[in-house]
């Protein structure tokens, strides 16, 4: 038994922006502050960490009542700016899937720095979602690297099922998904899909890089 948990963003899937927007939309609304994220570095990063880093570079006091208000802001413009044009799934995002479901039959799962809901907002107009029935997610630590425990401890209720870290099979496209999981002992898919070439993953100890999702034959090895 291996379980397969995905990063969404750069990985899964394109939002197309809308991330972002929904972010810069939310600090305007709360605090007045416009285009708080631009030239903002948010690969890998937890929701909440973005939150609390785009607070503090803006110069506000952080409090869990404001942090509390602007993802609820965020989320609420999320689910708007999804929709629109510019959103895709990665090449090979759905290929890999399948594979996986209909005849490796491995359970899949979320390994992902978005809020539980705003991850959710982010699959649904893909159909992604119901491939994906347990997760970690930026909402259950604002730190990636305490995630994974979390998602192994989901699989084991959902599925009734105890599984060790190295039966885990991360895959990501920054050194963020690499770091959260390499420390427990699981495997990582780092795939240059995101932010990050193939020659910068290459160095950060991920156990296969590939340019994104199509390259099967190279992430077969892993998965038997």
């Amino acid at each position: 038994m291996k379980i397969i948990l995905f990063d969404i963003d750069g990985t899964l899937i394109s939002a197309g922006g809308a991330g972002t927007r929904a972010l810069n939309k939310a600090f305007e609304q709360i605090l007045g502050i416009k285009d708080a994220f631009k030239n903002f570095e948010m690969a890998g990063k937890t929701d909440v960490q973005i939150i609390k880093e785009g607070l503090i570079a803006s110069g506000v006091k952080l409090s869990n009542v404001l942090v509390s208000e602007l993802i609820e802001s965020y989320l609420e413009n999320l689910s708007i700016e999804i929709n629109n044009n510019s959103k895709h799934l990665k090449p090979g995002v759905k290929e890999f899937i399948e594979l996986i479901y209909h005849e490796l039959k491995y359970p899949m799962g979320l390994l992902t720095g978005n809020l539980e809901k705003g991850a959710r907002i982010k699959l649904e107009p893909f159909g992604l979602n119901t491939f994906f029935p347990f997760g970690a997610f930026g909402s259950d630590h604002e730190d990636r690297n305490y995630l994974l425990p979390v998602a192994i401890e989901r699989f084991s209720r959902t599925f009734n099922y105890n599984i060790d870290f190295q039966q885990c099979i991360v895959v990501g496209d920054t050194p963020r998904d690499v770091a959260c999981a390499k420390p427990y002992g699981a495997t990582v898919i780092a795939v240059a899909t995101g932010p990050y070439s193939v020659e910068k993953l290459k160095t950060t100890g991920a156990d296969v890089v590939v340019e994104n999702l199509s390259e099967i034959s190279k992430i077969l090895t892993l998965l038997s």
